[in-house]
């Protein structure tokens, strides 16, 4: 027998939780349910530290919802299965979007979830293409998950192991590469240098600094001091959005 599938059990109501967890402890296969959430930041929250193989997920939560969550956990370098487990059969379409495994309707029956529970397998982070886009990034920090709006970075920037955002108010170290970012969110971040990218919305323009050979370029973002350099790869990139 194979190790025991590690799952996390998703509801913001209590009794729901328990009913999933009587039902799981019924199943024939091994199963180690590592941990519960009530609400989808904690779910994030949870992930990142137990690692689960599974996640029951609800749909209907307060703050954050099940599908929310889920787009997040595809963006995920080693993603759990995600089985929805719901009150309401109107969001079938949009789970199977989010590459759900699995839809169970509450009640859920023991038979139903058996059959969900033989088939996970972790998504791999190719499955995740095609996604709808999340609205929020993803930072653990002091653990703690906090999830930063997209529209509100300003630039995002690698230094040796990390990759930082910067908003206005705050600084944040994520878990993902630039190029991952930089591939989900073609439309909001533009690439300005191989260790930075900004977002469109707050571009301003570009300006440039000395004269002769110590000239350079640099980004200026609306309302905000600091200019960021752009390398001479993307010189082209300044021209194209000059119109020259």
């Amino acid at each position: 027998m194979g190790r025991a599938l590690k799952v996390l059990v998703v509801d913001d109501e209590a009794p729901a939780r328990r009913r999933l967890r009587d039902l799981l402890a019924e199943t024939p296969c091994p199963i180690e349910v590592v941990g519960e959430a009530a609400d989808g930041l904690q779910a994030l929250a949870e992930v990142h530290v137990l690692r689960p193989d599974l996640v029951l997920l609800d749909i209907q939560m307060p703050g954050m919802g099940g599908l929310e969550v889920a787009r997040h956990l595809a963006g995920l370098a080693h993603p759990p299965a995600v089985v929805f487990t719901t009150a309401y059969d109107d969001y079938a379409l949009q789970a199977f979007e989010v590459r759900a495994l699995d839809y169970l309707l509450k009640p859920v029956r023991a038979e139903r979830l058996a059959e969900a529970l033989a088939r996970v397998r972790p998504l791999r982070a190719q499955d995740a293409e095609g996604l709808p886009p999340r609205r929020h990034l993803l930072a653990a920090e002091r653990g703690r998950v906090q999830l930063i709006p997209v529209e509100e970075v300003l630039y995002l920037r690698a230094e040796l192991k990390y990759v930082t955002a910067r908003t206005r108010r705050h600084e944040h170290v994520l878990d993902a590469s630039l190029t991952q970012i930089e591939q989900e969110f073609p439309n909001v971040f533009l690439r300005i240098h191989r260790n930075c990218l900004v977002g469109r919305r707050h571009l301003a323009g570009f300006e440039r600094q000395g004269e002769g050979e110590e000239a350079r370029w640099v980004a200026v973002l609306t309302d905000w001091p600091e200019r960021l350099p752009v390398s001479r790869r993307q010189l082209q990139l300044i021209r194209e959005l000059r119109g020259r």
